[in-house]
C-alpha cells in the first residue's frame, strides 16, 4: 500500500499575480481611443449625405480608434529600463 503523501497548502504565486496587466497609460490610451470613435460615430450623424464629415472625416477617425488606438492601448508598456538606470548599470560606482 502506497503512503499518503501530504501537499502544501499554498498556491505557488506568479511574479505577475500582484499588479494589473494595464498601466495608466494603457487606459489614457484606450480612454482617447474610446473618445476617437464616439466622436466619428457623432461626425457619421450629420444630417447631409454628401458633406465632408460623414464621408471623410467619420471613417478615418473610426479606423484610428479602431485600428491604432485600441491596440496600441492594450499592447503598450512601459519601458523597462530607465535611460538613467541603463547608464548607472554600465558604469560601476568608484569608491573613495
Amino acid at each position: 500500500m502506497a503512503k499518503a503523501t501530504k501537499t502544501r497548502g499554498k498556491a505557488r504565486k506568479s511574479l505577475y499575480d500582484d499588479h494589473l496587466p494595464l498601466a495608466k497609460e494603457n487606459f489614457t490610451i484606450l480612454g482617447i481611443g474610446i473618445l476617437t470613435i464616439f466622436v466619428g460615430y457623432i461626425a457619421m450623424l450629420e444630417g447631409s449625405v454628401e458633406g465632408f464629415l460623414p464621408l471623410v472625416a467619420a471613417p478615418i477617425l473610426l479606423v484610428i480608434g479602431y485600428c491604432v488606438l485600441i491596440p496600441l492601448g492594450i499592447i503598450y508598456r512601459k519601458n523597462l529600463f530607465s535611460r538613467k538606470g541603463i547608464e548607472s548599470a554600465a558604469k560601476p560606482e568608484h569608491q573613495a
